[in-house]
């Protein structure tokens, strides 16, 4: 096993990947931006290392100087958690060249499955059902409007190397596609440095459901059920839960089914996610595949009891998997909300400042995945994540139950929080009978804003 371990993130992912690291008595290396001093993720590990100002692109996605401090502290792997350079096939390579291990998937898998045009199209020819529409990057304007025209308006321009919903714009008739596709060009270009574009049906109203796999380097492939995805806004998510309320087990066996045979078609190790939408006659398309640990991963290790951050240190280290799919069980129901320093009646506006109060609820059920503390200062330089608040119950209406009440007790005063809208969410009619989808939040806020 690793002696020592990079964590090239911040934040609470950078602490569960410590946390992990920890259970397998390995040493930690942090790195931190000048904003990052008094982080937590910076104070527990067992070296810190700053390496760079508070910009991004000084920092976190500064591959020399964490290949540098990697290499300066004898680190013999990296962990990039998710964001930054979680996806970034030339990081990959960079460790591989400098003879650190990547914890995650292989270089070239990345390469595959970045390219969301692409990777739609690997799928297609493996027998993944696929979303109709290009196949790969459309090379011009009359090429897009045939393209749209045969899958049917509504269509989505999507940036090829895009994520985090970064590049997306919805057509709905042939006269807005030279605009859209225009804009998306453009904010694919500043947010990927790509401008290619691909194009697919859209969807009305369907369900985010996706599956999450984990395959070792011998050739060992298992998924671990669905988590829904569908609470989002702007296709941001904001809460998830494991399993579907949508999802039957018969459902659940294909998706799982193709989930691994697209995982296989890649060569692909590690964990990964693959996104599906499903529609309201529950047949689902393949949307892309995440080559990194997801935000919403706590939800499955609590139903399933499978340390996926563990599998993932191990896995990169060469070990095999232990358990098979057959071995695979489902143990209740799990909710995750994601608590954001944001204010929703101001438009989910970031609200930057220091957390001059905190109280987190615990208890049986409940998980909080944080790296705040009553002092900590939000900075306006990262994401506004404060923490991941994860409900385990006997069931789905336990789970809500718990966190129903988990909600109620959490108190973070300095800065404003989405609690008070989770807690709406939560104790929505409609939520509580799952009968929700994409589109829902959105049509909430239209009737709130009224």
């Amino acid at each position: 096993m690793f002696r020592k371990v990079l964590i090239a993130n911040r934040g609470e992912i950078a602490v569960r990947i410590i946390r992990a690291c920890r259970e397998l008595n390995i040493r930690c290396v942090a790195v931190y931006s000048t904003a990052d001093r008094n982080s937590l993720h910076a104070q527990i590990a067992d070296e810190a290392v700053c390496i760079g100002p508070a910009a991004t692109k000084d920092s976190y996605l500064n591959m020399n100087a964490i290949i540098q401090a990697a290499l300066n502290t004898g680190a013999e792997a990296i962990h990039p958690g998710f964001g930054f350079l979680s996806e970034n096939a030339e990081f990959a390579r960079l460790c591989e060249d400098n003879g650190i291990v990547f914890i995650g998937p292989s270089y070239k898998s990345i390469e595959m499955l970045g390219d969301k045009a692409a990777a739609k199209e690997t799928m297609a020819a493996a027998g993944v059902p696929v979303i109709p529409g290009s196949k790969g990057a459309v090379k011009s304007l009359e090429e897009a409007k045939e393209i749209a025209d045969k899958a049917g308006y509504p269509v989505l321009v999507k940036a090829s190397a895009g994520g985090g919903g970064r590049g997306i714009r919805r057509v709905d008739s042939p006269d807005e596609l030279e605009a859209q596709m225009t804009a998306a060009q453009q904010e694919a270009k500043n947010f990927f440095g790509d401008d290619a574009v691909y194009i697919e049906k859209f969807l009305i109203n369907p369900h985010h459901v996706e599956i999450q796999i984990i395959a070792d380097k011998h050739g060992n492939y298992i998924h671990l059920c669905e988590r829904d995805c569908s609470m989002q806004r702007r296709n941001q998510k904001m809460l998830e839960e494991c399993p579907s309320p949508i999802v039957s087990p018969e459902l659940r066996a294909k998706m799982g089914a193709a989930a691994v045979t697209a995982a296989k078609e890649c060569g692909y190790y590690n964990a990964g996610t693959i996104e599906f939408l499903v529609d309201e006659n529950r047949d689902f398309y393949f949307m892309e595949m995440n080559t990194r640990i997801q935000v919403e991963h706590p939800i499955t290790e609590e139903v399933t009891g499978f340390d996926l951050v563990k599998a993932q240190i191990e896995i990169a280290d060469g070990k095999p998997l232990e358990i098979k799919q057959e071995d695979v069980t489902m143990r209740g129901h799990a909710i995750e909300c994601r608590i954001n320093a944001e204010n929703p009646d101001k438009g989910f506006r970031p609200s930057p400042g220091t957390i001059t109060a905190l109280y987190m609820p615990g208890g049986p059920g409940i998980r909080i995945d944080g790296a705040v503390y009553q002092g900590y200062t939000i900075t306006p330089y990262y994401d506004s994540m404060i923490s991941k608040l994860i409900a385990h119950g006997s069931d789905r209406e336990d789970a809500i139950n718990k966190m129903r009440w988990a909600l109620s007790e959490f108190i973070v005063e300095g800065v404003d929080t989405n609690i008070d809208f989770q807690l709406e969410i939560i104790r929505n009619a409609d939520f509580k009978a799952g009968k929700y989808d994409i589109g829902f939040l959105g049509r909430y806020m239209e009737e709130k804003n009224k």
